[in-house]
């Protein structure tokens, strides 16, 4: 059986891989929806709450925005790193090759900003911090392993799901991307790990 996480899944959880078992988090409680195993948790300031190497896919669809890169400790004496802890633990869950799909608002759109509640922006680089050959969030205590399978521009309404794209649709999201119509950034990662005994 293969299993998928969607993070901050809301009212209704995504299975872009299609796996066999659909398990959502959330920090709303009481979301009931057939099939779906929920867990309530914060997990921009806790852990995941599931094992390591537990999922084949982890989705996170406009929810990376809303995770503070940045708090200080209650003390005010210390800093702690939310976004690159979630993502070290979005790499502990994840089995030995597994993959993460993340769409999420991307800078310069005005997407990235209008919500008030967006408080970590993406760039077309912010990838470099968590995948290979560059993993710069090592400096942040970055325990992870990520490969890119692939990171671009896309619009959410037309390209949500991962995908193997024609030469027609590759050349209309290029198109899309110049006239500045793609607001999101999907980062899709491999998790890099040795196989489990």
């Amino acid at each position: 059986m293969t299993r998928h996480l969607d993070l901050g899944c809301g009212a209704k959880p995504r299975n872009p891989y299609r796996r066999d078992e659909l398990f959502g988090v959330d920090i709303a409680p009481g979301i009931d929806r057939e099939g779906l195993q929920f867990r309530t948790a914060n997990v921009a300031l806790a852990p995941i709450p599931f094992r390591a190497d537990h999922f084949d896919s982890v989705s996170a669809y406009d929810f990376f925005e809303h995770v503070p890169r940045v708090l200080s400790s209650r003390d005010g004496q210390a800093l702690r790193f939310p976004f690159v802890e979630l993502m070290d633990e979005v790499w502990r869950v994840l089995k030995p090759g597994g993959l993460l799909y993340a769409s999420t608002p991307c800078v310069p759109h005005p997407a990235a900003f209008q919500d008030p509640t967006h408080v970590n922006f993406i760039t077309r680089q912010t990838h470099l911090y968590f995948a290979q050959p560059e993993l710069m969030a090592r400096m942040y205590g970055f325990k992870g392993d990520f490969s890119v399978v692939r990171v671009l521009p896309v619009r959410p309404e037309q390209d949500y799901e991962p995908m193997a794209l024609s030469l027609v649709q590759r050349l209309r999201r290029w198109h899309r991307e110049r006239r500045g119509a793609c607001s999101h950034l999907v980062w899709e990662f491999k998790a890099n790990k040795p196989a489990s005994d």
